[in-house]
């Protein structure tokens, strides 16, 4: 074992001390960024060339820093995303959901077709959805300065059109057009502010995680948005809470105009994401 590895071997146990989730692979993750290499390439980082900074990095994760805000990337279905300080930095079970977007929007019959993000953060959403959807056309729309930094910043190059503006009254001129509405709102209730884990709690921005007292407010506006924004027979696919399965598909019912809500588990097999279809005339 080299000098890296074995100091890779001592960080890990600092991290689980910690309370950090996943000790083993943020303390590889941190040296393959402090000494740039890949995780799997540590093996062969010469004793001389150990960087002490490594044990810089590690305390930080030791604090809870987010991992993403240490190394300054997030990693989101093919993407690398930039990410740090107010941004909301992509969860892995959000790819679930973008999955079930990118097949739905493949099995539509429509040439070039009309994506809204909402609540767009780092663009990951848009951006994985851009990507894997090659003839689409993919607007973003995200309310916070801090936040759009960062969307600007990924979706510099992509086919992603980034738009400052409230997910609530956004993009009036694409009222009836859309295809798809995919959205990883905020959704945590206000009264679950203290079982939040303080890598989200203390690091990510407030606005990204909490949403009124039962966490449902932001979607419930979104679905009058989602409704505004579609062309009949367009979808609705919106993240949530796995606490929340039993009430999303409610807020798209029959009587406001959609069809066929539903909810889909992710990866754990946990309640994660409802769709819903706008209902034809």
């Amino acid at each position: 074992m080299n000098l890296l590895l074995a100091e890779v071997a001592q960080a890990t146990q600092r991290l689980a001390d910690a309370g950090v989730p996943s000790p083993r692979f943020d303390a590889e993750e941190l040296a393959a960024f402090v000494h740039g290499v890949k995780r799997g390439e540590l093996h062969q980082v010469p004793d001389e060339d150990f960087d002490a900074r490594y044990w810089e990095a590690v305390a930080r994760r030791e604090a809870r820093e987010p991992l993403q805000h240490i190394t300054g990337r997030a990693f989101f279905r093919y993407l690398e995303l930039q990410v740090g300080p107010g941004v909301f930095v992509p969860r892995p079970e959000t790819e679930s959901v973008v999955g079930w977007a990118i097949d739905a929007v493949r099995a539509m019959d429509v040439v070039e077709p009309l994506i809204v993000d909402l609540c767009a953060g780092s663009g990951a959403i848009a951006l994985a959805m851009a990507q894997e959807v090659p003839r689409s056309r993919v607007h973003a729309v995200e309310l916070s300065e801090d936040a759009l930094r960062w969307t600007r910043k990924n979706a510099e190059g992509s086919r992603v059109t980034v738009h400052s503006g409230d997910a609530l009254t956004a993009l009036p001129e694409l009222d009836g057009q859309v295809d798809l509405v995919i959205s990883n709102p905020p959704y945590i209730p206000l009264t679950e502010w203290e079982y939040v884990a303080p890598e989200a709690r203390d690091h990510d921005p407030e606005m990204a995680l909490f949403s009124g007292e039962d966490g449902l407010d932001t979607i419930r506006g979104i679905e009058r948005t989602a409704h505004r924004l579609l062309r009949p027979g367009g979808l609705v696919v919106i993240e949530h809470a796995d606490t929340q399965g039993g009430q999303v598909p409610w807020i798209f019912t029959e009587e406001r105009g959609w069809a066929d809500a539903a909810d889909h588990p992710d990866l754990n097999r946990r309640p994660r994401f409802a769709t819903a279809r706008k209902a034809m005339p």
